[in-house]
Parts: C-alpha cells; sequence; structure tokens
C-alpha cells in the first residue's frame, strides 16, 4: 500500500491533483446537504480543505500557490465574461436607484470594519479577511491577500479570519431578510407573481384616434418621438400585417407595441385610446393570434452578425417581419433598431413562415454552432487581465501604487471584453454551461487550496479568545449593514421587498441567501436586482478592500 500513501502524502504535481480533486469532491458533495434549508454550496469545499490541512495534509507549496492563483483568476474572468453585457446598462434607470443602497452597503461596511479593528485593536490585515468572510466575497480576499502580499505582511491572517466568519456570513444575511420581513414588510411592499414580467418589456395595443398621425410613416412617428417602442402588428379592416418603417398609419388602424412600463403612459398620449386587453400575460398563444402570422424565436449564430446593429440588417423591409424581444442571458430586452446584437441573442420574430426561414439564414439559428465555445477570447482576456493587474497606479495618499492584482484585472478585462467585445467583432460568446463549468472549476480550485492553507492553524485560532472575537465581528458586519440599507431602501427609496432581497443578496456576494429569497418571495424581482447590482458589487468589493489596506496599513 506504499504506492497509495505516496499518492496522497508525497509531494509532486500527481499528488498535488490527486488532493485537490479529493477536497473538491467532497466538499461539492458535503455542499449539497441542506440545513434548515440552508446550503452553503461550494463554499463546503473550503470546508473541506480546512478539515484536510487541520488533519496534516499539505502539497507543494509551489503547486499551492499556482493552483489558489490559477483557480483565482480562471474564476474572475469567467465571472467578468459573464456580467459583462448587462455591467454599464444596471447603472442606467431602474438601476441606479438599486445600485445607489447597494453601493452604499459597500462602503458602510468598509467602513465599519475599519471602526471595529481600532475599536478591538485587531489588525487591519486580519480584519480584511473577516469582512470578505462576512460578506461571503472570496475574489475580494483574493485581492486582500495580493495586497497584503504586495506589501510584504502575511496574509495567512486574512485567510483564517474568512474561514472563521464565512459561515455565518452565509446565514447573516438570510436572518437580516427575515428580521426585516418581520418587522417592517407590509404587504404592499411584496411584489405580485408577475411583476418583473412586467418590467423590462411591456406589451400594449392602442387604438389610432390621434388625427396628427393619420398618413404618417411609422419611421416618421419614432424619429419624432424620444420614446423607445416597437410596432409589431396593424390590424385594418379586420387584416392584420407586418408593418415596414414606411407603412402609414390611418384612422381606426389597432397597432400592437412592445415598450416599456414607464413608456406606456406617454404612448397612450401619442396614439390614442388604449385596449383594455391584457398582452403580458406567459400562457398567450401569439401563433393563435391570427392565423396568417408565426411567432418564432430565432438564435444568433452566424459570427457576421456579432455586433450589428438591428437596424443594418434591414429584416423589416427586406422579409417583411418584424423582431419584437431580445432575450439575452435571462433578460428581456427591447429590440430597438439602435440594439447591438451578439452572439447566442435570441430574438422573437413575427412573419410569414417562409419570411422567418429567410431570416433564420441570415441570423443562423444554428444551435451546435455556439456547442464549441471561443478559447482565444479566453486566452486573450487572461493575458490582458494580467497584463492590467501588474501596472502600479500611483494614488495620492497612499505610499506605494496600488496594483488590481489576479483578482480585480481579470474580471475587468472579463468584464470590458464581454461588453464591448461584440462592437469590435470579437467573439465572446460562451454557452451559460461553459461559463459556469470554468467559474466552477476555477472557484474549487481556489477554496481547495485556500482551505489547505488556512487549516493548519484554523481549529486553533478558533478556540483562541480572539476566535469568538472575530465570530462576533464578522456577524455584525454582516447583520447591521444589511438591515440598515434594507431598510433605508424600503421606506425612503420605496423599493419593492423583492427587490430589496436581491439588491441585499448581491451587493453581499450571497447566491445561497438569495436562494432562500426565491424560495420565499413571489416573483423575479429577486433576481433580476441581484443580478443588476452583482457586477457592479463584485468589481467595487475586490477594488475597496485593495484601497482601504493600501490606506489603513
Amino acid at each position: 500500500m506504499d504506492w497509495l500513501k505516496d499518492l496522497l502524502f508525497e509531494h509532486s504535481a500527481l499528488q498535488a491533483v490527486v488532493v485537490l480533486s479529493l477536497i473538491s469532491t467532497i466538499g461539492i458533495m458535503l455542499g449539497k446537504i441542506r440545513f434548515f434549508g440552508i446550503s452553503l454550496g461550494t463554499a463546503f469545499i473550503f470546508f473541506t480543505g480546512i478539515l484536510a490541512g487541520h488533519l496534516g495534509l499539505t502539497i507543494d507549496p509551489q503547486m499551492l500557490i499556482y493552483a489558489e492563483s490559477f483557480g483565482l483568476i480562471l474564476f474572475v474572468y469567467a465571472l467578468g465574461l459573464q456580467v459583462g453585457p448587462g455591467f454599464f446598462s444596471s447603472m442606467r434607470a431602474e438601476g441606479a436607484r438599486l445600485l445607489s443602497p447597494a453601493i452604499a452597503l459597500i462602503l458602510l461596511g468598509t467602513l465599519l470594519a475599519v471602526g471595529l479593528a481600532c475599536a478591538f485593536d485587531v489588525p487591519m490585515s486580519d480584519m480584511s479577511g473577516i469582512l470578505c468572510g462576512a460578506t461571503t466575497n472570496t475574489p475580494a480576499l483574493g485581492a486582500a491577500q495580493q495586497t497584503l502580499q504586495q506589501m510584504n505582511i502575511d496574509a495567512n491572517g486574512a485567510a483564517l479570519g474568512c474561514a472563521v466568519t464565512y459561515p455565518l456570513g452565509v446565514v447573516g444575511v438570510i436572518l437580516a431578510i427575515v428580521f426585516l420581513r418581520k418587522l417592517f414588510v407590509r404587504p404592499a411592499d411584496l411584489p405580485g407573481p408577475d411583476a418583473e414580467h412586467r418590467k423590462n418589456v411591456f406589451i400594449a395595443s392602442y387604438h389610432i384616434t390621434n388625427p396628427a398621425l393619420f398618413g404618417k410613416s411609422i419611421h416618421d412617428i419614432a424619429s419624432h418621438s424620444h420614446h423607445h417602442f416597437v410596432i409589431s402588428r396593424v390590424w385594418r379592416d379586420g387584416q392584420v400585417s407586418i408593418p415596414t418603417s414606411d407603412k402609414t398609419l390611418q384612422k381606426d388602424d389597432v397597432i400592437l407595441v412592445i415598450t416599456t412600463p414607464g413608456e406606456a403612459e406617454s404612448l397612450r398620449m401619442i396614439f390614442g385610446e388604449q385596449e383594455q386587453r391584457d398582452w403580458n400575460k406567459e400562457n398567450i398563444d401569439w401563433n393563435s393570434v391570427d392565423s396568417q402570422l408565426i411567432s418564432q424565436r430565432i438564435l444568433v449564430t452566424r459570427p457576421e452578425i456579432n455586433g450589428k446593429r438591428l437596424s443594418q440588417l434591414r429584416l423589416r423591409n427586406t422579409f417583411g417581419i418584424n423582431i419584437s424581444r431580445v432575450y439575452r442571458s435571462g433578460v428581456q430586452l427591447l429590440a430597438t433598431p439602435d440594439l447591438r446584437l451578439q452572439l447566442g441573442d435570441r430574438l422573437t420574430v413575427v412573419g410569414e413562415a417562409q419570411a422567418i426561414r429567410n431570416v433564420e439564414k441570415i441570423l443562423g439559428n444554428a444551435v451546435k454552432s455556439l456547442n464549441e465555445p471561443n478559447l482565444v477570447a479566453v486566452f486573450i482576456g487572461l493575458i490582458l487581465g494580467l497584463t492590467l493587474g501588474s501596472i502600479p497606479v500611483a494614488i495620492p495618499g497612499i505610499s506605494i501604487p496600488v496594483k488590481l492584482g489576479l483578482a480585480g484585472g481579470p474580471i475587468i478585462v472579463g468584464i470590458l471584453i464581454g461588453t464591448f467585445g461584440p462592437r469590435l467583432h470579437m467573439i465572446t460568446y460562451t454557452t451559460q454551461s461553459a461559463n459556469l463549468m470554468l467559474r466552477a472549476l476555477g472557484l474549487s480550485m481556489y477554496l481547495a487550496c485556500l482551505g489547505l492553507d488556512a487549516g493548519r492553524h484554523f481549529f486553533e485560532t478558533v478556540m483562541r479568545p480572539e476566535g469568538a472575537l472575530w465570530l462576533g465581528i464578522g456577524f455584525v458586519l454582516t447583520f447591521v449593514p444589511v438591515v440598515l440599507v434594507g431598510l433605508f431602501a424600503l421606506r425612503v427609496l420605496k423599493v419593492d421587498f423583492g427587490s430589496v432581497s436581491g439588491l441585499l443578496c448581491g451587493s453581499m456576494a450571497n447566491p445561497m441567501a438569495l436562494n432562500y429569497a426565491n424560495d420565499t418571495i413571489e416573483g423575479d424581482n429577486p433576481s433580476v436586482s441581484y443580478a443588476t447590482v452583482y457586477p457592479v458589487c463584485m468589481f467595487l468589493r475586490v477594488i475597496v478592500i485593495q484601497v482601504t489596506l493600501m490606506l489603513v496599513l
């Protein structure tokens, strides 16, 4: 059995792979177990690594550093690539209303951490880990460790602090949401089950009664209006048609318009009487609305289409079809002429069967062609991200230059490539499963190495008096900012409780708490607000922790 002993305990590249794979496997299996309806998910890899390290299992130090760094880089880059398309759009309109309390939560938690460090004489190097554990943010921990190493300060305390406070960080957000709901939430604060379906895209039909529109083309009406809308169908004398841009509207026409909820009332003032039929129910059979036309979703798979505006394709006038909505990363977008298409977009196309088949040839609709991810974009992104992370940036008042490091550089480049890559005709699309695989693989490697490194001194730290102090400080850093900001958003900003719960989970990078919110609150508001604030908050957490350490230490 010497070969088995060597496989597990004799330092080598093979032993490192076996040990990290074993820790990840056990952690993933344990992460599926629910305690009182709560699961720690992949975070259990972290605790499995801690236990393995406590029991004396080690791997070669250089292999540990490599696997931990590569796992972190892979995770944050794939994360940036995924959230990139919605990053900048999340700062507009409704997103700005949700982002302001989310950013306030980050700043409040950081200031509270600095204050508690001074009050209880906890070194800021340790407090950075306590804060990362309390906010369940492993990329921020990676950034903190990188900064501490640049300053020649031992980073093991940060990993231990994160390990001690992470479990209560998960539970604390859930307890805060329960606390807010029990004491401060009224029935009117809870969203309806279809609230989010109505938030992004709204469908309405109007009876044309405004004389100023009689004989005007749709192009002229749209060009003279600052409102965003798409006219999907026109009914005239009992006949339905797909309108082209030069189609003129006449008295008593009925039009089907896709817009946003905020524009619906304004469009009533332009077009005329709004009909009472509810077109936003999810169970509408659009193919039965009229017998001559069909509605079909077409997937964009041709690389030549990537980054092009809808208006450049001239599909409406060429084929007599209409594109009413675009689905991207689970979000509905209004199909305005200036919308840039990306590989993987799903377009809702309305028209005659032959016309839709012609449009399929233009857009692709070949699902198999997207099953093979473009690895060139991944490797180029990693190179650019690490290059950016290595550039020293001098900030007034800070003694040494700040570097974005292994966590900050790749996530920024991932966001930028995910956002602007299609405009440069760069194929950045990866299937959701491929992106999740990259993220899960990277995070598993990082957490296994982190736990293995922290495990040697974990239990002796917990048993010491400062261990209990760290637990208490961590819970305060989780619970207090979440409750205060949640109450502010609920009462002052008048945000519904579903959206409040989502922004709290997103700003705390806590998907486990989001699962609880989704299970207990009707509708998609928690998930949508989580997705809105998560990319910005993830980026800010990585940057803020570095700047804080530079300023305080």
